[in-house]
């Protein structure tokens, strides 16, 4: 092998334009703990009917809630000499996933549009979709590979040229992002995903946690978000992870879901311990690729296609 190293492949390069496109962002971390005790239970109560949700589109569900609460974080920024900042009427959230492709590792993603407006059920379709599809297979991601046939140089300009105008970011790199690495041994890590908000998904784990008064045991989340301080401050962004919080430790889905106690409890124990271990069915709808990325289409999105770049799990 040359002393030199070799080009980066081919399949890889969009990760690159990503990543040289959110230069300018401003990231500021904040974490917190969810008690997943209710989502778990719902998961549990509902997987009698087949394959169980992923508990990432528990986070989409939950967090696109919050987001159309909070016009001033479902945006984004752009310009240095003069900044300028956008908001966006609906909520469109970017999922990443961790796909082959080419014989090649690497991570995708798919921007699943109008989540503020769509069921549980609705956003784990999707899901499933971009988890289970081959993405040489996929029409959402044939300008993928339109993008990796280019020069580099060439390939680089139509990707700053789709994604840099701020009409054209919500649908190209959603208007915040969920990624995650929770069906590994990861507690919790950041990512920035190119929108103003993006949360980080750790693994599920029983811990002691202290209620009335009491230590008892609960399946634990940890939840990390990052924010764009050039569109958001901290309080902002703190009261939208706490809501966040909020809505998956009280979540509970319409319809009757209902179980007796001690059938949830022994339901929960066994969905946290397969949620900390990975259970292949989600494994590459809920993984989180270390450096997410975004849609190199320089073509307009389908109505509910997603954007390639980004994660697993």
């Amino acid at each position: 092998m040359s002393g030199a190293g070799v080009p980066v492949a081919r399949e890889r390069r969009h990760t690159l334009y990503f990543l040289r496109e959110i230069r300018a962002f401003a990231p500021v971390f904040l974490d917190t703990e969810v008690d997943m005790t209710s989502v778990l239970a719902h998961r549990a109560a509902t997987r009698a009917g087949g394959r169980p949700y992923s508990v990432v589109s528990y986070v989409l569900h939950g967090a696109a809630r919050v987001l159309a609460d909070h016009p001033e974080a479902n945006a984004a920024a752009r310009g240095k000499a003069v900044p300028r900042v956008r908001r966006y009427a609906s909520v469109h959230g970017k999922l990443t996933l961790d796909k082959t492709l080419g014989g090649r590792r690497v991570v995708l993603s798919a921007v699943l549009p109008d989540l503020d407006r769509a069921s549980l059920a609705e956003i784990q379709r999707q899901v499933w979709h971009y988890a289970d599809g081959d993405p040489a297979q996929l029409p959402e991601f044939a300008p993928l590979a339109r993008l990796h046939r280019l020069p580099k140089a060439l390939g680089a300009f139509a990707f700053g040229r789709a994604v840099r105008p701020l009409g054209n970011r919500a649908r190209r790199f959603g208007t915040f992002a969920v990624t995650s690495l929770g069906h590994r041994a990861v507690d919790g890590f950041h990512s920035v995903g190119g929108t103003t908000v993006t949360l980080g998904v750790g693994r599920i784990v029983e811990r002691p946690v202290v209620r009335d008064g009491e230590i008892v045991i609960a399946p634990i989340l940890r939840l990390n978000l990052a924010f764009d301080h050039r569109v958001i401050d901290g309080a902002e962004a703190a009261d939208v992870l706490t809501e966040i919080k909020r809505a998956l430790e009280e979540f509970a889905a319409p319809g009757p879901v209902v179980a007796a106690s001690a059938a949830v409890s022994a339901a929960v124990s066994a969905s946290a311990a397969e949620a900390e271990a990975g259970a292949a069915t989600e494994a590459k709808a809920e993984t989180e690729a270390a450096h997410p990325e975004a849609r190199p289409d320089p073509t307009p999105t389908p109505t509910r296609a997603p954007t390639p770049e980004g994660s697993r799990r």
